[in-house]
């Protein structure tokens, strides 16, 4: 019966030591604060939300989404090579790719692919 209560007691004793030091040693100190605040995309957390957004940013992230997609629709292509008919799949195939070239010279006279001027 002792050492079931003297094991009880360590399972419980040994943790909270843990528990306390760890909350001990952890304290943020003030001049943290900078480090703990959000960061992206460059904008300063601190200043205004009403803010211009800068068009740069949303087309690099649409044209990701793009060769994103075209990457998610184009591996199964490759796979359903051997099973189906290859008149159907290259000219399914082709005209996929073909629109995709179409959008990527589309978005490259309009500028969008201008990274710096």
């Amino acid at each position: 019966m002792l050492t079931l209560f003297f094991s009880i007691s360590i399972s419980f004793i040994v943790p909270m030591i843990v528990m306390l030091m760890a909350t001990m040693l952890s304290k943020k100190m003030i001049n943290n604060r900078e480090k703990s605040s959000p960061f992206e995309c460059g904008f300063d957390p601190k200043s205004s939300a009403r803010m211009p957004f800068s068009l740069r940013f949303f087309l690099i992230a649409v044209i990701f989404l793009i060769f994103d997609v075209e990457i998610a629709l184009i591996l199964p292509i490759v796979i359903i090579m051997k099973t189906s008919n290859i008149i159907i799949w290259m000219s399914s195939s082709m005209f996929f790719i073909i629109v995709l070239l179409g959008g990527l010279y589309h978005e490259w006279n309009q500028g969008a692919l201008k990274w710096a001027e």
